[in-house]
């Protein structure tokens, strides 16, 4: 049998374009590139067993990998139940011209708890639904030129437990959406010399006008190694700088640097060299800060405007059919004049945040949440009359088990390390709504200190403890008021609007529909929209508002309050009007 989408939902112009041969063949790593690569994505055998059963099959077939097994783009479109495991096999061999290099197996991600076997041997396991991972298999490697066989077995509670899981349930409503299990990033190889470079950590500095960069070695030549760094503009070398200690940062003087900026995202590349490897990058010179209660970039006062972006799609959930299909959305948000998005509960692909680095796009990153969201009469009451209430009631938020707490502070520092090189992140969202909201201000303060060159959104919409760098409301159905900014923290809106318009033949649901105000046509939406912002957000901005997050990008399932409908082809306002009224708003 030939892999196929399975029918039954609305998809995409560019899942025609999906096959196994071509699926997802971008290098998946822009910020760390090597030469020598080996992309795994393709038809991988699968199985589902009994968690507590692992023998005995209870289906079985062909995946289309990086798509998860709910997705039609994966050709199965299964729920994956809490009791079940999920197992993916495929072969693979290693090229003759990485003989005598050490080989790396890389997952972008896999959602939650995996384990990996390569010829019959536990090579590593991991937990978390949403990073990379990656595992050194060179001593499991029956050699090169011969075939190897990959095991992976997932287990993904989804909603029934504690974990980062964002907006997936079992059971799709309103604002919660279809679950994602197992794969759903591209899996691939590559060989290094036995020394290699790890990871690089880079941090402009647009006071001095420096870069600071840290590589991380592992193998035997890491304490006689030189480490070299090289920043290149226009492919020319700008500036460079070396050290014999694989522990020490190493500082370059940027000459007359050229400030990143939504409008003019500059970009230098990078080059660093260690021993015998060698690893291509890039850096954006900025400063995000927030000063005498306002947000800043580079300094100066910046009013960030721009949509919740959820990152799903009708044919590969949480997986964009393809990187086109990705980088587009990025661009319609651009082209409508806006100058950030927050991506909301979810972490995206690596190639997401280069694009947004390189068209200037803002991106607020929200640490994907779990445990327990607040109910729906609790959440509509907060939404009317405000609430501070504390959040040391471990059990209310679904934290009562300490490892809980303690997993999504672990994922959280891993998020920061994992997007921290990337130009585009502005703004770190701690916790949404309440959603298993333990201990803000600490943890804000945590963060604020582990990664002091970005702003802290500690509670996003309510519950807001007094900490973070921000004062942020959520406003729906009601009048948006005008609050004036605090001495130390910002005001901002981080979600507004959701007004709504049903699509007839591009919607997931016909018989359902979820939004916050509905309009009969486009012309009524746009009006509506257009008013929303000339009447009550610009008297707010002339007041210091720092930000305002219209919700949304895209209609997401039965939520049809998207710029375009969830199939990306109806621009569901006037674009031309749309994109006028936000350059006067942004003048």
């Amino acid at each position: 049998m030939t892999w196929q989408p399975v029918s039954g939902n609305i998809q995409t112009a560019w899942a025609k374009d999906v096959s196994p041969e071509s699926v997802w063949q971008e290098y998946p790593r822009p910020q760390m590139r090597r030469p020598e690569w080996l992309n795994l994505n393709g038809l991988w055998d699968y199985w589902i067993t009994e968690r507590t059963e692992k023998t005995k099959r209870k289906q079985e077939g062909e995946i289309l990998v990086p798509f998860p097994i709910e997705s039609t783009l994966s050709g199965v479109k299964h729920p994956l139940e809490p009791g079940e495991l999920l197992w993916y096999r495929r072969s693979f061999s290693i090229p003759e011209s990485w003989r005598g290099k050490r080989v790396l197996l890389h997952f972008e991600a896999v959602d939650w708890e995996t384990s990996v076997f390569v010829n019959d041997q536990l090579v590593g396991e991991h937990t978390g639904g949403y990073l990379p991972f990656w595992f050194d298999i060179t001593d499991y490697l029956a050699g090169c030129g011969v075939q190897n066989e990959l095991l992976v077995s997932v287990w993904d509670p989804t909603d029934t437990h504690w974990q980062p899981r964002g907006k997936q349930v079992l059971r799709p409503k309103t604002i919660w959406y279809t679950a994602v299990s197992g794969i759903w990033q591209t899996v691939w190889l590559e060989g290094v010399p036995q020394t290699f470079i790890a990871g690089l950590k880079i941090t402009p500095d647009v006071d001095v006008k420096t870069v600071r960069v840290k590589a991380n070695l592992i193998g035997p030549g890491t304490g006689s190694d030189v480490i070299r760094v090289r920043v290149y503009e226009a492919g020319e070398c700008v500036a460079e700088g070396e050290t014999e200690n694989a522990a020490t940062e190493i500082t370059v003087q940027i000459p007359n640097p050229k400030l990143w900026s939504p409008n003019s995202p500059h970009l230098y590349d990078l080059e660093v060299t260690a021993g015998e490897d060698r690893v291509g990058s890039y850096f954006g010179m900025r400063k995000f800060s927030v000063e005498g209660g306002h947000l800043c970039l580079n300094g100066a006062p910046l009013f960030q405007f721009g949509p919740l972006d959820q990152g799903y799609w009708p044919d590969g959930l949480y997986t964009p059919p393809s990187d086109e299909a990705m980088r587009r959305d990025i661009e319609m948000v651009k082209g409508l004049g806006f100058n950030m998005l927050r991506k909301h509960v979810k972490v995206e692909p690596r190639r997401y945040y280069y694009y947004c680095d390189r068209i200037g796009l803002i991106v607020w990153q929200d640490m994907p949440n779990g445990s327990k969201a607040v109910s729906e009469v609790s959440s509509t009451l907060a939404m009317i009359f405000g609430s501070h209430r504390q959040d040391r009631n471990y059990r209310y938020a679904g934290r009562k088990e300490a490892a809980s707490r303690q997993n999504f502070k672990r994922e959280l520092q891993e998020l920061v390390d994992h997007l921290y090189n990337f130009t585009c992140i502005g703004m770190w969202v701690l916790f949404n709504e309440g959603w298993g909201q333990f201990d803000a201000n600490e943890t804000a303060q945590w963060l604020s200190d582990y990664d002091p060159t970005r702003p802290v959104d500690h509670a996003s919409g309510w519950f807001d403890q007094g900490g973070g760098d921000c004062k942020s409301l959520h406003m729906y159905k009601l009048k948006l008021p005008v609050v004036a900014p605090e001495r130390k923290r910002a005001v901002v809106l981080s979600e507004f609007g959701g007004y709504s318009l049903k699509v007839d033949g591009h919607l997931w649901n016909p018989w359902a529909e979820f939004g916050y105000k509905n309009f009969d046509t486009s012309q009524a939406l746009t009006e509506a929209y257009l008013d929303l912002l000339n009447m009550q957000l610009k008297p707010w901005i002339a007041a210091g508002l720092s930000a305002a997050i219209y919700t949304q990008t895209t209609d997401v399932e039965i939520e049809v309050n998207g710029f375009v409908t969830y199939d990306r082809e109806v621009e569901k306002m006037d674009f031309t009007m749309v994109r006028q009224a936000h350059k006067e708003l942004m003048g």
